[in-house]
């Protein structure tokens, strides 16, 4: 193999996009190409009559109905790596496509929605990813709405994924007291406002996980935040590279793919940064 084409190899990412229908696995395609600078503004995928569609739903059926029925793959470049990225369909009645794409990745990146947990598509794309031992990536979604506990949702997806979670990031609060993440490998805050065109750079970023300014700022959704990530501390294992590799750990991030928030996580995350 000549150096260039080791080079290109060594930059060259292949993920899939997996979810429940409606989980905002599309929504979450959308924003990661909107983040990379890939694309300029992001399409709807839920409102029919939007002028706008998501850049991966470009059948004209995916666009009336704001579902994706066939895969796509989107190509970007993030961090000197070149990022393929494949949206599967949702439902089951176009599952099939999936199934396939998903013999052909490097990882899957599971979208969860925070208020319903680990729904019955997602166990079967699970079974697929399982057979392969295929590395995935958690986003649990939605966290800008009322939702489970975090705690609760971290031991669900344990269970249904027969694997080890190790949170990169915890939220503080949810819904209406959804006041951002806790970046825990960074050992910083980012601070949410909503906003669905956000790029990189917008979002406010605290430095630690203790400031004297949080408990002032966030109140109780801070205090209760300190404590669930003690109790992560004490119940989860350190990552480790090789047993993400072999489908025995999964990363965990939360966010909003909506309002394009928690998402540049989840790129760095991709490309090993």
């Amino acid at each position: 193999m000549s150096a260039e084409l080791a080079d290109q190899v060594r930059r060259r990412r292949t993920f899939a996009i997996i979810s429940h229908p409606d989980a905002g696995k599309t929504t979450l395609t959308e924003k990661l190409l909107l983040f990379s600078g890939a694309i300029q503004i992001a399409g709807s995928v839920k409102a029919r009559k939007a002028s706008r569609h998501a850049t991966s739903d470009w059948m004209e059926i995916e666009k009336q109905r704001g579902i994706s029925v066939a895969s796509s793959v989107m190509q970007m470049e993030y961090r000197d790596c070149t990022i393929n990225l494949l949206d599967t369909p949702g439902h089951q009645d176009f599952s099939e496509d999936t199934y396939r794409v998903l013999t052909a990745v490097d990882a899957a990146l599971m979208v969860i929605d925070a208020a319903n947990g680990v729904e019955p598509q997602t166990r079967r794309l699970l079974q697929v990813c399982r057979a392969r031992n295929t590395p995935i990536l958690t986003f649990v979604n939605k966290m800008d709405r009322e939702v489970q506990d975090p705690l609760a949702l971290m031991d669900e997806i344990e269970r249904e994924l027969g694997m080890t979670v190790v949170p990169f990031t915890w939220p503080v609060g949810m819904g209406k007291h959804f006041h951002g993440v806790m970046d825990l490998r960074k050992q910083q805050m980012r601070v949410f406002s909503p906003g669905e065109d956000r790029v990189a750079g917008d979002e406010e970023v605290l430095d630690g996980l203790d400031h004297p300014e949080y408990a002032q700022r966030f109140g109780m959704q801070f205090e209760q935040t300190q404590g669930e990530i003690e109790l992560r501390r004490e119940a989860a294992p350190e990552f480790n590279l090789d047993d993400f590799l072999a489908g025995k750990q999964t990363p965990m991030f939360f966010g909003s793919a909506v309002n394009n928030f928690g998402v540049q996580e989840v790129l760095d995350a991709l490309v090993g940064a």
